[in-house]
């Protein structure tokens, strides 16, 4: 499963984060986090993410590092032109700032991962979007662990 965020994490330019998860992510990555002292398979993910340049979408934060910057004003400009600069593009997670791409049709592609656990409580992804969004199923992954990844394209 890192392996494979690793290469989802490795075919982007760029991270495009809410504040939320920008800062659980920090917490969890950043140097001198797990580096050494955890399981093998941790490692690459640990170095991709925390050499990995980051957006970060937030009204409430002053400043970031982590080699980010922050992302200020209309986030549908901001994010096309993002969208509009030279590469392979962006990588988003999480539950707002994903909803509100939606919402703006800026989303090019969606994955899904579903984890063999019923969990009964946290957000519900792409609550309140106003209106449906169809996609069409690209590709399909099995992991040992259960979990299966969904990558889906929206139908336009």
């Amino acid at each position: 499963m890192h392996r494979h965020a690793v290469e989802n994490l490795q075919q982007a330019d760029a991270l495009l984060f809410g504040r939320v998860i920008y800062e659980m992510m920090e917490a969890a990555w950043r140097p001198p986090a797990p580096t050494g002292g955890g399981p093998d398979w941790v490692e690459p993910f640990a170095r991709t993410i925390d050499a990995a340049k980051k957006y970060v979408v937030s009204s409430t934060l002053d400043r970031v590092d982590w080699n980010a910057e922050l992302v200020r004003g209309d986030l549908g400009k901001a994010v096309q032109q993002l969208k509009r600069e030279p590469g392979k593009g962006l990588f988003t997670g999480g539950v707002k700032l994903p909803l509100a791409l939606a919402e703006l049709g800026l989303i090019d592609e969606y994955e899904f991962v579903v984890h063999p656990r019923l969990a009964g409580h946290g957000p519900t992804l792409f609550a309140g979007l106003s209106k449906h969004v169809d996609l069409r199923l690209v590709s399909r992954l099995e992991f040992g662990s259960g979990a299966v990844a969904m990558r889906y394209e929206p139908r336009r």
